[in-house]
Protein backbone atom coordinates (compact mmCIF):
# COMPACT_ATOMS: atom_id res chain seq x y z
CA UNK A 1 0.00 0.00 0.00
CA UNK A 2 1.43 3.23 -1.27
CA UNK A 3 1.07 6.15 1.93
CA UNK A 4 0.69 9.80 1.43
CA UNK A 5 3.62 11.79 1.47
CA UNK A 6 3.51 15.49 3.02
CA UNK A 7 6.46 17.57 2.30
CA UNK A 8 7.62 21.15 1.26
CA UNK A 9 8.05 22.03 -2.00
CA UNK A 10 11.12 21.64 -4.21
CA UNK A 11 12.30 22.57 -7.39
CA UNK A 12 11.96 19.75 -8.54
CA UNK A 13 8.02 20.40 -8.10
CA UNK A 14 7.25 23.31 -10.36
CA UNK A 15 6.38 21.17 -13.20
CA UNK A 16 4.18 18.75 -11.55
CA UNK A 17 2.90 21.31 -8.88
CA UNK A 18 1.78 23.43 -12.30
CA UNK A 19 -0.38 19.89 -13.74
CA UNK A 20 -1.91 19.69 -10.64
CA UNK A 21 -3.30 23.12 -10.97
CA UNK A 22 -4.07 23.06 -14.31
CA UNK A 23 -5.97 19.97 -14.09
CA UNK A 24 -7.68 21.26 -10.45
CA UNK A 25 -8.83 23.70 -12.03
CA UNK A 26 -9.38 23.35 -15.68
CA UNK A 27 -11.63 25.45 -17.54
CA UNK A 28 -13.46 25.16 -21.01
CA UNK A 29 -12.69 29.16 -21.50
CA UNK A 30 -9.27 29.37 -20.73
CA UNK A 31 -5.59 27.45 -21.87
CA UNK A 32 -4.11 28.00 -18.50
CA UNK A 33 -5.73 28.76 -15.49
CA UNK A 34 -4.49 31.61 -13.68
CA UNK A 35 -3.58 29.87 -10.35
CA UNK A 36 -1.03 28.17 -12.14
CA UNK A 37 0.63 31.68 -13.16
CA UNK A 38 -0.55 33.01 -9.47
CA UNK A 39 1.93 30.66 -7.51
CA UNK A 40 4.76 30.53 -10.24
CA UNK A 41 4.75 34.34 -9.90
CA UNK A 42 4.25 34.10 -6.54
CA UNK A 43 7.66 32.23 -6.01
CA UNK A 44 9.01 34.99 -7.72
CA UNK A 45 7.73 37.37 -5.01
CA UNK A 46 8.49 38.62 -1.42
CA UNK A 47 5.09 36.72 -0.50
CA UNK A 48 7.51 33.50 -1.11
CA UNK A 49 8.34 31.57 1.60
CA UNK A 50 9.28 27.81 1.03
CA UNK A 51 8.75 26.11 3.99
CA UNK A 52 4.78 26.52 3.29
CA UNK A 53 4.29 25.59 -0.21
CA UNK A 54 3.54 22.01 0.93
CA UNK A 55 2.73 18.63 -1.76
CA UNK A 56 0.86 15.66 -1.31
CA UNK A 57 2.83 12.80 -3.26
CA UNK A 58 1.36 9.02 -3.86
CA UNK A 59 3.75 6.76 -5.42
CA UNK A 60 6.17 9.29 -6.56
CA UNK A 61 3.58 11.38 -8.43
CA UNK A 62 2.71 15.17 -6.81
CA UNK A 63 -1.41 14.91 -6.20
CA UNK A 64 -2.02 17.69 -3.81
CA UNK A 65 -0.53 21.29 -3.34
CA UNK A 66 -1.78 23.59 -0.81
CA UNK A 67 0.05 27.41 -0.40
CA UNK A 68 0.52 29.78 2.51
CA UNK A 69 1.97 33.38 0.85
CA UNK A 70 2.74 36.47 3.41
CA UNK A 71 0.55 39.20 3.44
CA UNK A 72 0.04 42.26 5.67
CA UNK A 73 -2.91 43.46 8.06
CA UNK A 74 -3.01 47.16 8.38
CA UNK A 75 -4.90 49.18 10.32
CA UNK A 76 -4.72 52.63 11.45
CA UNK A 77 -2.06 52.20 14.18
CA UNK A 78 0.54 49.60 12.19
CA UNK A 79 0.76 46.29 9.65
CA UNK A 80 1.35 43.11 10.81
CA UNK A 81 1.96 39.97 9.10
CA UNK A 82 -0.78 37.59 8.17
CA UNK A 83 -0.49 34.14 5.55
CA UNK A 84 -2.96 33.54 2.64
CA UNK A 85 -4.13 30.07 2.15
CA UNK A 86 -4.60 29.04 -1.91
CA UNK A 87 -4.58 27.76 -4.15
CA UNK A 88 -5.38 24.59 -2.70
CA UNK A 89 -5.41 22.06 -5.66
CA UNK A 90 -6.07 18.02 -5.82
CA UNK A 91 -5.12 16.27 -8.89
CA UNK A 92 -8.70 14.89 -10.34
CA UNK A 93 -8.54 11.46 -10.02
CA UNK A 94 -7.05 11.48 -6.42
CA UNK A 95 -9.80 13.87 -5.32
CA UNK A 96 -12.14 13.15 -2.53
CA UNK A 97 -10.14 10.99 -0.59
CA UNK A 98 -8.50 13.48 1.60
CA UNK A 99 -5.31 14.36 -0.23
CA UNK A 100 -6.62 17.67 0.13
CA UNK A 101 -7.10 18.00 3.91
CA UNK A 102 -4.24 15.90 4.35
CA UNK A 103 -1.80 18.97 1.93
CA UNK A 104 -4.14 22.12 4.15
CA UNK A 105 -3.52 20.54 7.68
CA UNK A 106 0.53 19.93 6.53
CA UNK A 107 0.82 23.55 5.53
CA UNK A 108 -0.94 24.83 8.87
CA UNK A 109 0.70 22.60 10.85
CA UNK A 110 4.22 24.24 9.67
CA UNK A 111 2.77 27.78 9.61
CA UNK A 112 2.14 26.94 13.37
CA UNK A 113 6.05 25.65 13.64
CA UNK A 114 7.27 28.89 12.01
CA UNK A 115 5.19 30.80 14.89
CA UNK A 116 3.00 31.98 12.55
CA UNK A 117 -0.03 34.11 14.19
CA UNK A 118 -2.94 34.11 11.21
CA UNK A 119 -4.06 32.85 8.29
CA UNK A 120 -6.80 34.15 5.41
CA UNK A 121 -8.15 32.24 2.72
CA UNK A 122 -11.38 32.36 0.13
CA UNK A 123 -13.08 29.24 -0.31
CA UNK A 124 -15.41 26.89 0.12
CA UNK A 125 -16.60 27.75 4.27
CA UNK A 126 -17.68 23.49 4.51
CA UNK A 127 -14.38 22.42 3.25
CA UNK A 128 -12.20 25.14 5.15
CA UNK A 129 -14.18 24.64 8.88
CA UNK A 130 -12.64 21.52 9.71
CA UNK A 131 -9.61 23.43 10.25
CA UNK A 132 -11.20 25.89 12.22
CA UNK A 133 -11.70 28.76 9.52
CA UNK A 134 -15.05 31.19 10.46
CA UNK A 135 -16.06 34.61 9.16
CA UNK A 136 -13.07 37.07 8.65
CA UNK A 137 -15.46 40.06 8.64
CA UNK A 138 -16.43 38.81 12.32
CA UNK A 139 -12.62 39.09 13.57
CA UNK A 140 -12.18 42.43 12.10
CA UNK A 141 -11.10 41.58 8.96
CA UNK A 142 -11.05 43.26 5.06
CA UNK A 143 -10.06 42.89 1.89
CA UNK A 144 -11.22 42.99 -1.86
CA UNK A 145 -13.33 39.83 -0.73
CA UNK A 146 -15.18 40.86 1.82
CA UNK A 147 -18.21 41.23 0.20
CA UNK A 148 -18.59 37.53 -0.46
CA UNK A 149 -19.31 36.89 2.92
CA UNK A 150 -18.60 33.28 4.17
CA UNK A 151 -15.89 32.72 2.02
CA UNK A 152 -13.87 35.29 3.29
CA UNK A 153 -12.58 33.42 6.15
CA UNK A 154 -9.95 33.47 8.75
CA UNK A 155 -8.35 31.14 11.06
CA UNK A 156 -5.94 32.30 14.01
CA UNK A 157 -3.25 29.58 14.85
CA UNK A 158 -2.56 28.31 18.35
CA UNK A 159 -0.14 31.18 19.93
CA UNK A 160 3.86 30.59 19.89
CA UNK A 161 4.41 32.46 22.95
CA UNK A 162 1.50 32.83 26.04
CA UNK A 163 1.74 36.93 26.21
CA UNK A 164 1.00 37.14 22.31
CA UNK A 165 -2.10 39.42 22.25
CA UNK A 166 -5.45 39.39 20.33
CA UNK A 167 -4.58 38.46 16.36
CA UNK A 168 -4.12 41.88 13.89
CA UNK A 169 -7.44 43.55 12.43
CA UNK A 170 -7.93 45.57 9.60
CA UNK A 171 -7.61 45.16 5.74
CA UNK A 172 -5.32 42.41 4.22
CA UNK A 173 -3.36 43.20 1.80
CA UNK A 174 -2.37 40.90 -0.78
CA UNK A 175 0.86 41.19 -3.03
CA UNK A 176 0.92 42.21 -6.46
CA UNK A 177 0.10 38.92 -8.35
CA UNK A 178 -3.07 38.48 -6.49
CA UNK A 179 -4.47 41.27 -8.39
CA UNK A 180 -4.46 39.00 -11.38
CA UNK A 181 -6.82 36.51 -10.09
Amino acid sequence: MTTLRLRPEDPADEGPVARVLAAAFARPDVAIPPEVELVDELRHSDAWIPELAMVAEHGGEVVGYALLTRVQVRSDEHSAPALALGPVAVAPHRQRIGHGTAVVQAALDAATELGERLVVVLGDPAFYRRFGFSRADEMGLTSPWSGLGEPWQALVLPPSTIDEGPPPRGEVVFPAPWSRV
